[in-house]
């Protein structure tokens, strides 16, 4: 070990409060690590590198995150573990100078619609403090301010504006509601009321009193009839304020030409006597019935039965089955009624829809109130006349009412649309109506982090002294926050965007902008790769946030494969030299100058000794195209998309410039409705051609394949029902009768009962930690002793499933259709893992390979179009050659690959090159550079032409 420090040849900070230089591991063992010992100077920022699977994240987050969070769960009691769930000691020897540990990670993204970046910052919550204190009521009815009155100013106001007239003071206590209030005139007249006025007319109170119970009453009891005079100022103040009381804290005034005026001592509208409840928080919020649109229940979309589902093809005729949920004409009820509404517009079943006019089709949706009769087939000559619900309306209904059969039946019809009642803005209409300096709540959310930052710089000049005072601490703390997110280059986010449409790596930069809000000291911070998602221009921006995060007193730990990250880091570890078995080892570290010297693939490709060749000329295409013309969604300038088929095209941009809304929003969900009649409504666009040009489209994301540690490699690539085949077929296999279930672990027969196969047991300890331990029947094999005597070349369904892809190649060599599937695998770098690892165990990139490996070993037609969002999350230089390797043999197939990615590397080898900007937000949306990637180069516009331009430069 003192050796080891010998060796970090850097220039340490003064030694913190611990008393410790360094972070000492030794002999850490997790998972694939080979007992290795290491050191980590402290309060530096250190980079762990190394190809997929070396282990890097086995050290980082699985040894020393691990014990770290140990550690600090040992300092509670053993009643409070108890609560708290296991916590496992990591496989290491000694971890010394270890600090308190934050991981922030990228896994933790919510999927909760209700859950926003405004909500996770906490600005969203300090913005409905602000405006529920300072924020000012206008009527939704006249846009007029609303204001509050005590009783002395309507007393003043009274005498001042209707000196010498006769006036008669109303306590409303019913408004606009339905019932005949018997009960209320009684105790009315308890009180000693003689008068009351029922609907604008003043009536006497009588015993036994009521009005209609099936219509809608406005009832105000009459308080007193005055004369506005100075000298009856104490009477008018009583009547006044037993008004107050009965009207709940609203009076109304009739004067003696019948006009009433409104006035309160909550918030009213003085011309139309709409009244507000007192604002509070959660008056703006969502999340809560206080604030949230009662249209949506505040999620800002509403799922509703979409007319184009229910007619597809309006060219089609109703008996050729134009409305899908009726399909083709058949002798029945529902036909026959329809028919007889045609014939009474003198259209029939067999008109094209587009020909038959809307108000008839209004009719058939919707229905109306005339009855329509419909000769009986089982009773001839009698005629049944019933009114037609219409075919939404039903659909409607049975939604609500029918079966769980029915109504997943209905979803195929049904679509998610933009709220009609707040228009996406989530909040009921009266908190929409809370203004600071003209704008509402929700303006705000709508607005990018930049265009927010700008409207809060001088927001005090545009305040009234009084909102002055109250919004000194809360700009402090949402100013603060605004300007996290610009340090972490987030400036394109709104506050209203939902979690979970961020990427992994926007979602940590949130919570590694929280972090900094924090300010603490001392702390041992581990990132996962924070610069996914990232475009060159603001990875500097990130770097310095981290820096900073460093220079108060803390050690950050970065598990990254970023070039710029790595040159700017204090100390570099690369975890190496291969994946999963071959991998383990620290085969070189040092401080950057230093490890570029010690000549490890990480450094090779630093130096440029190996690099990502640019191909010697570009592909042609096959000459077709698909058109995407005037597409608006999100921040989107009408922007035309054209893509040349039979070529890699690189979508690129910085971060918001509207490459997700083009591809993932609009194009995608066009082509996916096209072949397999999805659901998802395509943002809006005007046209779109060559759909004809290909067969089908295919998005590889990075997704789980699985979210139990029952999913793995082999059951989603479907190699392992091959390979349960061929255990069947075994002659061992026949003998005994076993059939291709004997061999799954996930249903009974062939499994180990005691863990149901899966392999482990989970022993519940009081007061300490649960532990899981292999199962004591099978000893983790997952099958029973039966089961695991069919053996194949020696092996079992068990010992194939713990095999890793590379070992799984040579093993079933002789196996064309499985060693097909396995072999893909292998190709896209996916060697070292096991075709049994759980799936909950994968890392978003190696998720998104194990789908592209698993579209690969399907048999293509050389016409997909495959669309993948940054497949290089996670890989190392040497994995993203393995990654282009596979791209461009689909794509010399014929086929179409479109990625979306910021990675230099993938963006210079690409046939095209399209890159959206020129900024984030609002700002972006357009087409500003299209071409290979030497033409982009040259361009004048956006950022991605100067870095590629540099990166191009060097060949």
């Amino acid at each position: 070990m003192e050796k080891l420090k010998e060796n970090v040849k850097i220039d340490l900070a003064p030694i913190d409060l611990s008393g410790h230089e360094y972070i000492e591991i030794f002999g850490a063992r997790e998972h694939n690590l080979k007992n290795i010992d290491t050191v980590i100077p402290r309060n530096k920022l250190v980079v762990i590198t190394g190809i997929s699977g070396s282990g890097k994240s086995s050290l980082a987050f699985d040894t020393i995150y691990a014990e770290g969070q140990r550690r600090y769960m040992e300092s509670f009691s053993a009643y409070a573990r108890s609560f708290i769930g296991d916590m496992e000691r990591p496989d290491v020897d000694k971890i010394n100078g270890l600090s308190p540990v934050i991981s922030i990670e990228q896994k933790t993204t919510s999927k909760n619609p209700r859950s926003t970046v405004g909500t996770l910052t906490e600005i969203y919550d300090f913005l409905r403090l602000f405006y529920a204190r300072a924020g000012e009521a206008y009527s939704y009815n006249t846009g007029k301010k609303m204001i509050r009155q005590s009783e002395d100013q309507v007393i003043d106001h009274l005498i001042e504006n209707f000196e010498g007239k006769k006036l008669i003071l109303l306590a409303p206590v019913v408004k606009g509601r339905k019932g005949h209030y018997r009960e209320l005139f009684v105790q009315i007249r308890k009180m000693g009321f003689t008068k009351v006025r029922i609907d604008g007319e003043v009536m006497d109170m009588e015993p036994k009193m009521q009005v209609d119970r099936y219509k809608t009453h406005d009832i105000e009891i009459v308080v007193d009839r005055i004369i506005a005079k100075k000298e009856d100022r104490y009477r008018i103040s009583q009547s006044v304020k037993t008004a107050m009381t009965h009207g709940k804290g609203v009076i109304m005034v009739s004067d003696e030409n019948d006009q009433v005026h409104h006035f309160s001592k909550y918030l009213m509208d003085p011309e139309s006597g709409l009244s507000y409840d007192e604002p509070a928080p959660n008056s703006f919020s969502f999340n809560s019935p206080y604030g949230a649109c009662p249209s949506c229940n505040g999620l800002g979309k509403v799922e509703e039965i979409s007319r184009e589902a229910v007619i597809p093809d309006d060219k089609l005729s109703i008996s050729r089955g134009g409305i899908a949920p009726l399909g083709d004409y058949r002798d029945i009820w529902i036909f026959k009624k329809i028919e007889a509404i045609l014939k009474r517009y003198k259209v029939s079943l067999s008109t094209p829809i587009k020909n038959i006019p809307e108000e008839v089709m209004q009719t058939l949706l919707y229905g109306d109130d005339i009855a329509v009769a419909v000769t009986s087939k089982k009773y001839p000559g009698t005629e049944w006349n019933t009114k037609f619900e219409g075919i939404i309306s039903f659909l409607e209904k049975q939604k609500d009412e029918g079966t769980e059969k029915t109504r997943r039946w209905i979803e195929d019809f049904m679509s998610i649309k933009t709220c009609p009642e707040c228009n996406g803005a989530r909040l009921k209409k009266e908190s929409l109506h809370f203004k600071i300096a003209e704008k509402n709540i929700s303006e705000l959310a709508q607005m990018d982090i930049d265009s927010l930052w700008e409207w809060f710089e001088n927001l005090e000049e545009r305040l009234t002294d009084k909102q002055k005072i109250i919004a000194t601490e809360v700009l402090k703390e949402i100013r603060k926050r605004i300007g996290f997110l610009l340090d972490v280059g987030l400036n394109y986010l709104m506050l209203d965007r939902p979690l979970r449409t961020l990427s992994g790596g926007e979602a940590q930069r949130i919570r590694l902008a929280t972090q900094i809000g924090t300010q603490l000291v001392g702390v041992l911070y581990i990132m996962d790769e924070p610069s996914i998602g990232l475009h060159q221009r603001d990875n500097v921006k990130l770097i310095k946030a981290l820096k900073d995060l460093r220079d108060i007193g803390n050690t950050i730990i970065v598990v990254e494969h970023d070039k710029d990250m790595m040159l700017a880091s204090d100390y570099i570890i690369d975890i190496g030299p291969g994946a999963g078995r071959h991998g383990g080892h620290v085969v070189a570290a040092g401080v950057p100058d230093d490890f570029l010297t010690q000549g490890s693939t990480t450094a090779d490709y630093l130096k440029g000794i190996k690099k990502i060749e640019v191909p010697k000329e570009r592909r042609e295409g096959n000459g077709e195209k698909l058109v995407l013309k005037g597409a608006k969604g999100n921040n989107l300038k009408n922007v035309t998309l054209k893509l040349d088929l039979g070529k890699m095209i690189c979508i690129t941009g910085v971060s918001g410039s509207g490459k997700s809304s083009l591809i993932h929003e609009t194009l995608f969900p066009i082509l996916n409705q096209y072949f397999f009649r999805s659901r998802k409504t395509p943002m809006e666009y005007e046209s779109f051609e060559g759909i004809k040009n290909i067969d089908k489209v295919i998005e590889v994301d990075q997704s789980p394949i699985g979210r139990t540690p029952r999913s793995n490699p082999a059951t989603y690539t479907g190699v392992f029902s091959d390979i349960r085949s061929l255990f069947t077929e075994l002659p061992e296999a026949k003998i005994r009768g076993y059939k291709p279930g004997r061999f799954s672990f996930n249903v009974k027969g062939g499994r180990c009962e005691t863990c149901e196969g899966a392999g482990m047991k989970l022993i519940e300890m009081d007061f300490l930690p649960n532990v899981h331990v292999p199962c004591e029947t099978c000893k983790g094999k997952r099958y029973n002793r039966e089961t695991l005597e069919v053996r194949y070349k020696g092996k079992s369904i068990s010992d194939v499933l713990d095999m890793t892809v590379e070992q799984a190649v040579e093993f079933f060599d002789h196996m064309p259709k499985i060693l097909r599937k396995i072999q893909t695998l292998n190709d896209v770098g996916l060697g070292y893992i096991s075709l049994g690892q759980h799936a909950t165990t994968l890392s978003g990139g190696e998720a998104q390979r194990v789908k592209l490996a698993t579209e690969l070993s399907k048999k293509d037609t050389g016409k997909t179009l495959y669309i993948l969002d940054e497949p290089t999350t996670g890989l190392h230089f040497q994995d993203i050659q393995h990654l282009l390797d596979v791209l461009n043999r689909l794509v010399d197939k014929g086929n179409t690959v479109l990625v979306i990615e910021h990675n230099m590397d993938v963006v210079k080898v690409a046939d095209h090159v399209i890159d959206l900007g020129p900024e984030g937000g609002d700002k972006g949306g357009m087409i500003i550079a299209e071409g290979t990637p030497e033409k982009v180069a040259k361009s004048t516009k956006g950022y991605t032409a100067k870095f590629l331009k540099e990166e191009l430069g060097s060949y």
